[in-house]
């Protein structure tokens, strides 16, 4: 498996993201928020994953973007677990929930608690 981040694996599609925030389960661990639906998609990756950051909380553009980038670095790392253990298709969001930028080694430590939090909660539903 690569450790890329490629376009096909990223969440895209308007359709897609509203029926997640319509019908998706949510898991927190804070400043991390996932909002997930099992769910067929265009890719051929077990799942896409998009990243937010609210305008309320940061108002300058440059913020969230390198929160973003924050975000999706450490989804990257991270992602083995997902695919390794994801038996159908998953589209999901992770918000930023806090109001000041931590820092990258403590967002990854959330990150891979959030993931593995994750797999956790697929397994349990699937049974």
């Amino acid at each position: 498996m690569k450790f890329t981040l490629g376009k096909e694996e990223r969440l895209k599609s308007r359709k897609l993201v509203g029926e997640l925030y319509e019908q998706g389960k949510s898991i927190k661990v804070y400043p991390l928020r996932m909002v997930y639906i099992q769910t067929n998609h265009t890719s051929n990756y077990p799942a896409q994953v998009g990243v937010s950051v609210p305008k309320r909380n940061f108002k300058r553009a440059v913020d969230r973007n390198r929160i973003k980038r924050l975000l999706r670095e450490s989804y990257r790392k991270e992602k083995y677990t997902v695919y390794s253990n994801a038996k159908q298709p998953y589209v999901f969001m992770i918000s930023y929930l806090a109001k000041e930028e931590w820092k990258y080694e403590d967002i990854a430590q959330k990150m891979k608690k959030l993931l593995t939090r994750f797999i956790v909660e697929i397994h349990s539903d699937e049974k």
